[in-house]
């Protein structure tokens, strides 16, 4: 019996060594779809090193990295004295959420409209960047709503995190928090944990590290061995011997 399975890339543009390590995934590995960061300095050149692919394109919606699309004296809940936004640290450690819903609305826009200056078209899926909050998902859920976009809602599913899209329930797999991540292994659980109902999804970081991402990232090595297990040939023939079909968004 055929498995669907969902590996995505996140973080196009967070930097330049993120970039070529998915630019590598994609065009010699197995990555189908990638998250874009628009508000990030090197998104153009992540943009232009995958142009050429039939990926499936997501808004990767941040408020914890880098500067934002908007003036921040619009948006004062979500950034620092300097006007960057706060850290994905600063979401963790307050005691409750501090994002202010209307502020968060107007930058979510910003980035939506960004994305289609940049891609040309809707995104085809929308989520958000490495933030709990509930107004932050509040906010996604309005923009979304207000263009007819295909937003992946968080869920929490029998202990499991799961996200809700297009009516169908997708089993998360993220694990390169962990401390001895090992990306094979996520994938060998995500393959055997599908079930006919739901789509299991790994969501992957692949990527190189330089000193941007080192200076402003907590996940750094983890998005290495994404790199070298996403183009790894014989993940490729594992996959075809155990009738894995990768799938795209859009063909939900």
């Amino acid at each position: 019996v055929e498995t669907k399975l969902i590996i995505r890339a996140d973080d196009l543009g967070y930097s330049d060594a993120v970039n070529i390590g998915i630019e590598r995934s994609v065009h010699k590995g197995i990555i189908n779809n990638v998250g874009v960061m628009v508000n990030m300095p090197t998104i153009l050149d992540g943009l232009s090193m995958i142009r050429d692919t039939k990926v499936c394109l997501g808004l990767h919606v941040v408020i914890s990295s880098g500067r934002p699309l908007l003036n921040p004296k619009f948006i004062p809940s979500v950034v620092d004295d300097d006007g960057a936004f706060l850290s994905s640290a600063d979401y963790r450690k307050a005691p409750n959420d501090f994002v202010n819903l209307d502020e968060v609305i107007l930058e979510i826009e910003a980035q939506y409209q960004k994305f289609i200056e940049l891609v040309g078209r809707k995104p085809d899926y929308f989520e958000g960047h490495a933030v709990v909050s509930d107004n932050f998902f509040k906010g996604l859920l309005v923009v979304a709503k207000c263009h007819q976009l295909n937003l992946l809602q968080v869920t929490l599913n029998s202990g499991r995190p799961s996200l809700l899209f297009k009516g169908h329930s997708l089993h998360v797999f993220m694990e390169s928090m962990n401390k001895d991540y090992n990306p094979y292994q996520t994938l060998n659980r995500a393959v055997l944990s599908s079930c006919d109902e739901e789509y299991p999804m790994m969501i992957c970081h692949p990527g190189y590290l330089d000193d941007y991402l080192l200076k402003h990232s907590s996940l750094t090595t983890p998005r290495t061995k994404e790199v070298e297990m996403l183009t790894d040939p014989q993940v490729r023939a594992w996959l075809y011997q155990h009738q894995v079909r990768l799938i795209k968004y859009n063909e939900i």
